[in-house]
């Protein structure tokens, strides 16, 4: 049965923005990461949740998003490790033929005073929080760069801008990922590709969520807001840069002012 022009037209303003497109969100079976999943998803984007261990949380995510009519699956790789990271990429690839975003949100937290930082807390930090971004991206670009057409975002932090008392570990790998993210984009934006960063303040994560209540005052009474940051309101970010076409090589701060 042939569709009338009106019908065509009406498919196509319900379409949505990102029908069509695969995702990749490394971590993203919790906090922020699963917010940008749910938010891909619900754009219209087949999204591929990552996890490093709790495939309970992953499934809860991707039960959630097909319950919402998106289309979900997870998968479990240690990102740190570029065998891992190449099955995961082969795998995306082999389901849906493409990747068109790559959200490296993984990330982990060993707060120790610098004269107390062990090595290993170091390295566990550096490696997950940094060197995974060197082999997802390692082990996608070569497609996009094929295909002419990909966005990176990479989930930094206000710490990898200001620091952090007992951070020198995470304020290192955060940092490195935004100087990561413009030397990239610098070689990418003439092949369609662009790369940006995201530094959220802090969020209502399980994360925060764990710390003393007067901590939390203490933080949202430097804030201008006035109070903490929301998940979705990272996840909005992530969004706006999936659409954007000439934006590459930037920082945008979810922090509400607490850096400007």
């Amino acid at each position: 049965m042939t569709m009338t022009t009106m019908e065509i037209l009406e498919e196509k303003s319900i379409q949505k923005p990102l029908a069509g497109k695969v995702a990749v969100v490394t971590g993203g079976s919790r906090g922020i990461g699963a917010a940008i999943a749910k938010a891909l998803a619900e754009q219209g984007a087949q999204v591929v949740i990552n996890y490093q261990s709790n495939m309970e949380c992953a499934d809860a995510v991707v039960e959630e998003i097909e319950k919402n009519g998106g289309s979900s699956y997870a998968i479990q790789a240690n990102i740190a490790d570029s065998q891992d990271v190449n099955r995961l990429i082969e795998d995306v690839k082999n389901r849906y033929g493409k990747i068109d975003i790559l959200v490296n949100n993984a990330g982990i937290t060993r707060d120790r005073t610098f004269r107390k930082l062990s090595e290993s807390e170091w390295n566990e930090v550096i490696n997950v929080n940094l060197n995974s971004v060197f082999t997802t991206t390692s082990a996608v670009i070569e497609h996009m760069l094929e295909q002419k057409s990909g966005r990176i975002i990479n989930i930094s932090s206000i710490i990898g801008q200001a620091g952090g008392f007992g951070q020198t570990n995470y304020a290192a790998s955060k940092a490195g990922m935004i100087g990561f993210t413009k030397s990239l984009a610098l070689e990418t934006a003439k092949s369609g590709i662009t790369v940006n960063a995201i530094c959220p303040g802090f969020i209502e994560t399980e994360m925060v969520a764990a710390m003393p209540d007067a901590v939390k005052d203490s933080i949202v009474s430097k804030i201008p807001m006035k109070r903490l940051g929301q998940t979705d309101e990272v996840a909005e970010a992530v969004l706006y840069l999936t659409k954007a076409n000439y934006i590459t090589g930037q920082t945008i701060n979810v922090n509400g002012g607490l850096y400007m």
